[in-house]
């Protein structure tokens, strides 16, 4: 997941005046943001592959240190080498991939469920938060200092702030040691056959490519949405050109989207984790439609949302300025809400020796076809409806047109999210046989008296069974699945191999082992020849 799903370097007034520095048009500014994003994703299935298989941490310093020299250098830059300032805008991609690329694999490997749900949130929290400083603050700076150069000139600082911490702070976890013992010994294998195996999962491929059509929306917003701010003004002021616009109105307007980008992106963080947390665990007035499918159903429910909102606030801002704040604050929550359980999803379904790898292709795909692609072709499209009418009236209205594309592309993403969510049951399974995340007993330590049923240091107990001893009833050679199932009513339903058994009251544990941790409400019991597999 990348740092860039809403952010640009500079805001929408420092973006205007790079375009009048370096005598550029709408297709060259957004040729700026194409640039970085294929440095950006060429670069991060390199750092996805050294993640697996090396130190993390100095991957991160040395990433970031690239992305500090570039950054700086590219504030020097003159006006007669735009080419320039273009190759050291894409040096700042490689500098981001590294440590966009690897710090949530750490993050995982620090944190198990619940606690890694909410660790991730906070970890994007960095996105809005850095996203609408870097409107407010490079807008500001370069106001204040007579140069949009020196509204660059301030993040470098930051980022020596950020290898010092790392250095002296940050440890470098063992790969899967959040989940199981199991999965630090799962054998290790080449580049290719690491990609083969996540492209074989369905819910990967799902949830890729409708984050990548997400990306491609929020890339676009995040390029072009203050301009076509500052050019509905104009044109509602009858001026002959945006550039006239006073340096008080532009301010307001970089104010106004750097509090949209940090507050709306804070806010749909923390709802998109939190609801999808709420539907998977059944609580509140999310426990008639429990489900675990929850992380892909709220990313498409965001897409699904943000579809209207993003269409009528930008038609807003030709009549009503303050009404389209509101709904491109409501578009900016949708989109946010898939930030932080998009990667929780991932880390759902690939194991730990996989995750650097999953996450650089899932960046290099939705950076290919979402933002390296979106705001230029919305640039270019807005220019050939344009055509050579300079006025603000003829750039907003061809803006606003070239943003039906992004619309269209969220309805792609709604029905790729609907298509994760189907699949991830299987893929959630699967991942869990991989990493050895089970409680395994010989059979034998399966005993049943009566009412309580014994697996191990594990004690079942129901208010009646069939049979004191249920598994004599069937075949142990053949694969066994028991659902415990819970109802409104306060009954747990014993499902076997999907048909229902018989229905029993008051179901609690009364004793586990440490590597079963806790039996949930919905509880799977697989019984295969001489051994019994817990699943949580």
């Amino acid at each position: 997941m990348s740092s860039e799903k809403l952010k640009i370097k500079n805001g929408p007034r420092v973006l205007t005046q790079v375009q009048a520095f370096f005598s550029i048009d709408d297709t060259g500014a957004g040729l700026l943001q194409t640039v970085f994003i294929i440095f950006y994703m060429i670069v991060a299935p390199l750092c996805g592959f050294l993640g697996d298989r090396y130190n993390r941490k100095w991957i991160m310093v040395i990433g970031i240190a690239i992305w500090i020299i570039a950054v700086m250098a590219s504030s020097f830059v003159p006006a007669n080498l735009f080419w320039l300032f273009l190759l050291l805008r894409g040096v700042v991609g490689i500098g981001e991939a590294s440590y966009a690329t690897i710090a949530p694999t750490i993050i995982a490997d620090i944190f198990s469920m619940p606690i890694r749900s909410r660790a991730i949130m906070f970890f994007y929290f960095a996105i809005p938060i850095g996203s609408g400083l870097g409107y407010i603050v490079s807008s500001n700076i370069s106001s204040l200092l007579g140069g949009w150069q020196w509204g660059i000139r301030v993040t470098p600082f930051l980022g020596v702030l950020c290898i010092i911490f790392i250095i002296l702070v940050m440890k470098e976890p063992k790969r899967g040691e959040a989940e199981s013992v199991v999965s630090n010994n799962i054998k290790r294998t080449s580049y290719w056959e690491d990609i083969k195996a996540i492209c074989k999962i369905p819910t990967y491929v799902n949830a890729t490519l409708a984050y990548t059509s997400v990306i491609f929306a929020t890339g676009t917003l995040s390029w072009w949405g203050p301009a076509a701010v500052e050019h509905s003004i104009a044109m509602r002021e009858n001026l002959n050109n945006t550039g006239e616009l006073s340096s008080e109105q532009k301010n307001s307007i970089t104010l106004s989207f750097g509090i949209i980008t940090v507050v709306g992106g804070i806010l749909g963080v923390s709802a998109g984790t939190m609801l999808s947390q709420f539907w998977s665990q059944g609580k509140l007035c999310c426990k008639p439609i429990k489900t675990v499918r929850s992380d892909a159903l709220v990313c498409a429910i965001g897409s699904l949302f943000a579809i209207p909102f993003l269409f009528i606030g930008l038609h807003l801002c030709s009549t009503n300025i303050t009404l389209a704040w509101v709904f491109i604050f409501l578009a900016v929550v949708s989109l946010c809400l898939n930030w932080a359980i998009i990667i929780d999803m991932l880390l759902d379904i690939i194991v730990p020796q996989r995750r650097s790898i999953a996450n650089s292709w899932q960046i290099l795909i939705s950076h290919l076809f979402g933002d390296a692609s979106g705001p230029y072709i919305v640039g270019l499209v807005s220019d050939w409806i344009r055509g050579s009418d300079d006025t603000p009236t003829a750039c907003f209205q061809s803006l606003i047109k070239a943003f039906y594309i992004p619309n269209i592309i969220l309805i792609i993403s709604v029905l790729l999210f609907v298509g994760a969510a189907i699949s991830f049951v299987h893929d959630r399974n699967k991942f869990l046989q991989q990493i050895g995340h089970y409680s395994k007993y010989d059979y034998s330590s399966a005993k049943f008296n009566g009412n309580e049923v014994k697996i191990g240091n594990v004690i079942i107990r129901v208010s009646s069974f069939p049979d004191d001893n249920i598994f004599n009833m069937f075949d142990v050679s053949t694969h066994i699945v028991i659902f415990l199932s819970f109802s409104k009513y306060n009954y747990f339903t014993i499902y076997i191999n999907n048909q229902i058994l018989h229905k029993v009251k008051h179901l609690h544990l009364i004793s586990y082992s440490s590597n079963i941790g806790y039996l949930s409400i919905k509880e799977v019991i697989i019984a295969q020849k001489n051994m019994i597999f817990i699943y949580q």
